[in-house]
């Protein structure tokens, strides 16, 4: 038995595992949203989202790509995992990413079937779109090269792919090291922190999710969660799942500020 039977919850409400159920439509989320699908709508070319560690980045990019009706938009989501990526290595993953069948090893080749492809889905009335995670890895001044020169593959109607970057704040100073690049930047969003009052519709919101009739979370406690995390969503469901296991294994019938206070000390929070 865990704390699932105990609160009778349907399943763990405050994994930092990305998964759109929990999704929190906050008002800054879905202006954000709101705004990317308008730069895409409009090929604008290039939106960037900076945000803070745990400040919802990766969650607002997985919604945006499932929002992308596959009729209309060809889109991919492409997370770095290391910065010791070359111009080449990117360049080839997203011709993967975009469908290239010939992939080459000439870097001038591979532009032409990147090129050839683009046109191909721009002629079949989509629009491609290229999500990238955690951007601000590449920090190298030739793969921002590469990256504005992509964005010179125009038509008509404006940009053959779309890119959003989505980043720490440290993205600003990577955008920097080509300035033509950074000029570009149709759209730009900053993530910031949730106030209290979001952070407990959020708390509710991800309860309510998980099949909770009641409210659990008393308000001190709620006010103790903001002011422990700071309004990082991240942090918030740590806290939370931290607390609510707290609750199990001292059978208590709601989550308190006591046993927030506990768990923010375990957690190294307190200071």
């Amino acid at each position: 038995m865990d704390y699932l039977e105990f609160f009778k919850l349907t399943e763990h409400p405050f994994s930092n595992v990305v998964d759109s159920r929990f999704f929190y439509n906050s008002p800054q989320q879905s202006e954000a949203i709101m705004k990317l699908k308008y730069a895409i709508d409009t090929k604008k070319g290039l939106a960037v989202v900076i945000g803070n560690i745990g400040a919802g980045k990766t969650t607002l990019a997985r919604k945006l790509l499932e929002g992308l009706d596959e009729a209309h938009y060809e889109a991919v989501l492409l997370v770095i995992i290391h910065s010791s990526v070359s111009s080449e290595w990117l360049l080839k993953k997203l011709a993967i990413q975009l469908g290239v069948k010939n992939i080459r090893d000439d870097k001038i080749e591979l532009l032409g079937e990147i090129f050839r492809r683009l046109h191909e889905i721009n002629e079949e009335g989509k629009k491609a779109v290229i999500l990238m995670d955690e951007v601000q890895m590449l920090n190298s001044r030739e793969i921002m090269e590469e990256f504005r020169g992509l964005l010179n593959m125009e038509s008509q109607e404006g940009k053959m792919v779309n890119f959003i970057f989505f980043g720490l704040p440290e993205l600003d100073q990577v955008m920097s090291l080509d300035e033509p690049l950074k000029q570009r930047i149709a759209v730009r969003i900053r993530l910031q922190s949730f106030s209290e009052e979001n952070t407990r519709d959020y708390i509710m919101h991800r309860m309510k999710v998980a099949n909770c009739s009641s409210d659990l979370f008393s308000e001190s406690a709620i006010k103790l969660i903001y002011q422990y995390s700071n309004g990082s969503p991240r942090l918030i469901n740590t806290i939370c799942d931290n607390a609510l296991l707290e609750g199990y294994l001292f059978k208590r019938s709601s989550i308190d500020d006591s046993v927030i206070k506990t768990v923010a000390i375990d957690l190294g929070l307190d200071s």
